[in-house]
């Protein structure tokens, strides 16, 4: 490209120039440094960039002529933020929140931020270094001109807005504060956040405190009593943590805590050092210390030399986090290196002191990631050394014994394929051992498991018969027969219980002219071992599914076992167009046998009632209760809503004799619903509550003296 404009802001060392021809203008970046000054009307030869917006790679830049200095146009935030004056010299109004001297390349500069349009932040970069006019434009109401220009992150998002101004004529004071930052009245920092608002509709507050963190041209931490506030400030002056300081800014909540932004500080030249708080890892994890300078006692298990800070990773109450210092800003001409890090040897015990620093403000939460910030690296010091046996001797003493170990293996080779055989043997049986286990586990059958652990001990003892005979059971393994056992040498050992009694008898058989070990024994005992948990653990599955399908008062299926049953029906009769019936029974007036004679009679009656139905049921037919004095019965091999009916004349038959439970005598009867799939129901849920509808009309009609009742 080549074209004629007008400079209206340039930076020789930094390569920053804005140019502007009538109502369009442009960033250009030289090659090389050049004397411009806003007004020179120049000509640049030059090739476009690829990033953002306009941007031209100037490769060569001459001088015309110089004309007067652009008049600026005015501006909005809202046109500013969507990119209508980019790069041009434009001008807008609005209050000073912060002016500090900053560094850019080395080099002082102006950083103005103004709260424009009823609240929105502009950051006015100004050429020069006049530190005495800065403290009147504090909450002054100005008009700034400058080239325009957005803020941009490291993806180049746009972040902000930035006027870039060539000197402070270009910032024109409108209406001078009518008072100082320092003469407003002290704010506790536990009445920050009253003062907070939208960016320029906040108050400007003044805080009183020690310093007890610093970092230059980037943010201070001050504490006063139990309160602390973190106070974001490009101010540069020479505080020390310990100074006791003023500080004016606008309440500011940035991820959940409470800070102080635009921050201006002013010493006061008195010294108040703050006491650290001795905390555990346990009182920081709250979040109760946020910002506050605190002190604790952990073990460094690891540190890290970064570019930008060292970090050391601490233990505490068996819980990991980090104590920081980040280095100062570097001098960018100067290439030495920052101090080596503190040589703390790994393991040892330090009392570290700084700032606690948390990812949650939350003060519900518990067990909140936190750091803590120090301000120097004397404020990690060594209280104890690190043990004397740690990684390193541990290396060392592991190294000898791998000496001494290879010296008594060359001197013992010859066993070595002996030992390596035993070894095999002992793990081919630990595996045999562990897939007894697993069918123990999975509930596998017991015979199937029990001859395995048989095997296990003929494997242990060299193929020797081995068997076992479970008490009122079966026998299992490799018995011989009477006319071979005879002749051997049998070792019998007891299968315990785990509480009483004897589970069966494991045994083994041997030449009768070998000698008895103690291998025998051990084996043998392990065996029963093995066997007393395969039919403990079989009983005990038995019994849970028992109890899980089953009723414990009555001993029949419960209401789980009836769905899942009648779950399977439905299927069933879906698949081959069958029908069956549901049949719902409730007794009648079984609430008078409870309370004339008590629940332990009501129980009686309900076991005697349920035996009886199940005796006039057909087998297949599935009878269950569903709670209480209801019960249901599924019938199948039926052909008709009448051969229902037929089993409902068999369980009411069951209620014609009395029934006798202790001496107490109980006429009772059952009112009985019929439902029939699928034309009652195709569901599960359908047939049941049909079935149980079809009861309770069955109920009402039925007469009075149908009642239950009892008699001695």
């Amino acid at each position: 490209m080549d074209f004629e404009a007008t400079v209206t802001y340039y930076r020789n060392y930094e390569g920053t120039m804005f140019v502007q021809d009538g109502d369009n203008a442009i960033y250009v970046q030289p090659t090389s440094e050049m004397t411009l000054q806003p007004g020179d009307r120049i000509r640049i030869r030059g090739t476009t960039h690829e990033s953002f917006r306009p941007f031209i790679n100037a490769s060569s830049i001459a001088v015309l002529r110089h004309d007067p200095p652009l008049s600026s146009v005015p501006a909005t935030f809202d046109g500013l933020v969507h990119s209508q004056f980019d790069c041009r010299l434009v001008s807008i109004r609005g209050r000073v929140a912060a002016a500090d001297i900053v560094m850019s390349s080395d080099r002082p500069s102006i950083a103005i931020m103004l709260f424009a349009d009823g609240g929105s932040n502009i950051e006015v970069q100004v050429e020069g270094n006049n530190p005495e006019a800065l403290p009147g434009l504090i909450d002054a109401e100005v008009e700034v001109s400058g080239a325009a220009s957005g803020k941009f992150d490291g993806k180049m998002q746009m972040t902000g807005i930035i006027l870039h101004a060539q000197s402070l004529d270009q910032v024109k004071v409108l209406n001078a504060a009518s008072t100082t930052p320092w003469t407003l009245p002290v704010t506790p920092m536990g009445e920050i956040f009253n003062g907070y608002g939208q960016s320029g509709s906040s108050q400007r507050l003044r805080v009183q405190g020690t310093v007890t963190y610093y970092m230059p041209g980037s943010a201070a931490v001050l504490q006063n009593g139990k309160r602390s506030i973190w106070i974001n400030t490009r101010s540069r002056t020479g505080l020390r943590t310990g100074d006791w300081v003023d500080a004016t800014g606008f309440a500011d909540v940035h991820d959940g805590f409470l800070k102080l932004a635009y921050g201006e500080i002013r010493d006061s030249h008195r010294v108040a050092p703050v006491t650290p708080i001795k905390v555990t890892w346990q009182d920081l994890t709250q979040s109760h210390n946020v910002f506050d300078l605190v002190s604790t006692e952990a073990v460094v298990v690891a540190k890290v030399r970064e570019a930008a800070q060292d970090e050391y990773v601490l233990r505490g109450q068996d819980h990991l986090f980090s104590a920081i210092y980040r280095h100062p800003t570097p001098d960018p001409l100067n290439t030495e290196q920052p101090p080596p890090m503190k040589d703390i040897p790994l393991g040892s015990m330090v009392r570290v002191t700084g700032v606690c620093i948390l990812e949650d403000s939350n003060p519900f939460n518990v067990n909140v990631p936190f750091d803590i910030l120090m301000r120097t690296d004397d404020d990690l010091a060594v209280v104890a050394d690190a043990p004397w046996f740690d990684v390193r001797h541990l290396t060392m003493i592991v190294v000898v014994l791998l000496v001494i170990i290879f010296v008594i293996g060359i001197r013992v080779m010859w066993t070595e394929r002996l030992a390596r055989r035993y070894n095999a043997h002992l793990a081919y049986l630990e595996r045999r051992r562990g897939r007894i286990l697993e069918d123990i586990n999975n509930s596998k059958p017991l015979a199937e498991v029990l001859e395995r652990i048989t095997e296990l001990v003929s494997a242990r003892l060299s193929g020797a018969p081995c068997w076992c005979k479970v008490a009122d059971g079966a026998m299992l393994g490799s018995c011989p027969g009477d006319e071979y056992a005879s002749k051997m040498r049998v070792v019998e050992h007891e299968i315990p219980g785990r509480s009483s009694g004897t589970l069966g008898l494991m045994y083994a058989a041997f030449n009768k002219s070998s000698r008895p070990g103690s291998d025998e024994s051990e084996a043998l005992k392990q065996a029963a071992g093995l066997a007393t948990l395969a039919i403990e653990t079989s009983r005990l599955y038995s019994d849970l599914v028992h109890r899980s399908e089953f009723d414990l008062l009555t001993d029949i299926h419960n209401r789980f076992s009836l769905e899942k049953h009648l779950e399977s029906v439905i299927e069933s009769a879906r698949q081959s167009a069958a029908i069956f019936g549901v049949l719902y029974v409730d007794l009648n007036d079984f609430k008078l046998v409870n309370d004339n004679y008590g629940h332990h009679i009501g129980d009686l009656y309900l076991q005697e009632v349920a035996l009886r139905m199940k005796r006039q049921l057909r087998p297949g037919d599935v009878l269950a209760r569903l709670g209480g004095d209801e019960f249901a019965v599924v019938v199948l091999r039926i052909h008709s809503r009448a051969d229902a009916a037929v089993i409902c004349d068999r369980l009411h038959r069951s209620f014609d004799l009395p029934f006798c439970c202790e001496g107490k005598t109980i006429t009772g009867s059952a009112s009985i619903g019929v439902a029939m799939y699928p034309d009652d129901g195709a569901t599960r849920e359908g047939l049941l509550s049909t079935a149980d509808s079809a009861m309770y009309a069955a109920k009402q009609n039925k007469p009075l003296n149908g009642a239950a009742s009892a008699r001695r």
